[in-house]
């Protein structure tokens, strides 16, 4: 089994000995073996935590968010996560790659540039991308701001979406079927969460929902699998087909 010191980590992922020494101090990245003579060493597993932390980080995240989700995302959720921040940096450096050649046509054509037509360039940039919370009016909004989970916060709600979450992944990962006694379970317990977070507005509900099914670089949400996606509509499904009986 390999097993790296953490010089070696240090040098193949051109991180620092004191970074990694303070991702051990704080409890965020702990070597897996240490031996007798207090000499540690990183597994493969624990090089993969180390790779989610530097994507996480790129993402401008603190390290005490990155404390507080690290067991919360799988490495493909923060790969996706940073696959549309990437998105978003390739846009802009579009955006300012076809300002800068407008004005050297500019140039080209005009001889010279009047600061006027130089100032309206600079300020055109590329629109940003959009969000999901630009989909909903201003009340609407305002009220999902507040009522929606959270990874942010730590209340009893975000945690009963993220627990709801990782449960239909394991389903997934196990090939349960949504229309099984635990994707039953999962639906209704959905649907009762559901229907307290949107304060029974079932029309609000249905329209982020829809919103929830774009891809995640379109909506700017979280970024959740078509295939759990897929999972809470079977299982919805199934749990409406079951009252109606």
């Amino acid at each position: 089994m390999s097993r790296w010191t953490t010089g070696q980590v240090s040098k193949q992922r051109n991180i620092s000995v004191r970074t990694l020494r303070y991702y051990d101090q704080i409890g965020l990245l702990t070597p897996s073996e240490k031996e007798e003579n207090g000499r540690r060493y990183y597994s493969e597993e624990d090089l993969f935590t180390l790779e989610k932390i530097t994507l996480l980080k790129s993402l401008s995240l603190p390290l005490e968010e990155i404390q507080h989700v690290m067991d919360k995302l799988s490495f493909r959720h923060v790969l996706v996560a940073h696959h549309n921040h990437l998105q978003e940096q390739l846009a802009a450096l579009q955006s300012s790659m076809e300002n800068t050649t407008s004005l050297i046509n500019m140039m080209d054509l005009e001889g010279t540039l009047s600061w006027d037509r130089v100032s309206h360039l600079v300020r055109t940039v590329q629109p940003k991308s959009k969000q999901w919370i630009d989909y909903f009016n201003d009340d609407e909004s305002s009220f999902l701001q507040d009522a929606l989970p959270s990874l942010n916060r730590g209340d009893k709600t975000s945690q009963h979406y993220v627990s709801l979450l990782r449960r239909i992944e394991w389903c997934v990962r196990q090939s349960i079927p949504p229309e099984s006694e635990e994707g039953l379970r999962i639906a209704s317990e959905l649907m009762k969460l559901s229907l307290e977070t949107f304060q029974g507005d079932e029309q609000l509900m249905s329209k982020f929902w829809e919103v929830r099914k774009l891809p995640a670089e379109q909506s700017g949400l979280y970024p959740v699998s078509n295939e759990v996606l897929e999972f809470v509509e079977k299982s919805l499904a199934y749990a409406s087909e079951k009252d109606g009986d």
